[in-house]
């Protein structure tokens, strides 16, 4: 699939609960969200309807299926890009090109931001998939998840990988 093919746009409540329901396989099963009752009782993340319009997006293929999201987070001069892929998806060489379309709807929605992102060192698939993209770790840290304490790579898309929105 090419970048071009993924449409990114609003995220709906279905499509929210829809992405809650995902199950990945281990080690992946640590980035499964909470119920929707739950994210939604409680305001978490896109559970929460103002955050979900303000920094989250579906991504759709070329038919129409939702086989992603994203969360445009916006920090002092950067959008921190967050992400996760249908599990079906997952491992079928999508995150590259599915990367290049997050990073050129981050960029219209951030213009002259930098563009960064964090993942677990641990993850070597997805680290893959981003430097793919055009994305370099430029520090490591460990900091609290949800399912522990974990050890980031921050990594930053390099200037000369930026894409031109279609």
């Amino acid at each position: 699939m090419r970048w071009t093919d993924f449409r990114i746009g609003p995220m709906t409540e279905t499509d929210a609960a829809e992405i809650c329901a995902w199950r990945y396989p281990a080690p992946y099963d640590r980035y499964r969200w909470p119920s929707w009752e739950e994210m939604r009782s409680q305001g978490k993340e896109f559970g929460d309807p103002d955050i979900r319009r303000a920094q989250y997006a579906s991504v759709r293929d070329a038919l129409g299926r939702l086989v992603g999201y994203a969360q445009f987070f916006p920090l002092a001069g950067v959008v921190r890009l967050g992400l996760g892929l249908l599990p079906d998806c997952c491992g079928r060489g999508w995150g590259p090109e599915l990367m290049r379309s997050l990073c050129a709807e981050a960029a219209a929605r951030h213009p002259g931001a930098e563009i960064d992102l964090e993942v677990e060192t641990w993850n070597k698939r997805a680290i893959r998939a981003y430097e793919k993209a055009g994305f370099a770790v430029t520090d490591t840290y460990t900091k609290r998840a949800a399912h522990g304490c974990v050890h980031i790579c921050c990594m930053v898309l390099q200037e000369e990988n930026r894409c031109p929105r279609p």
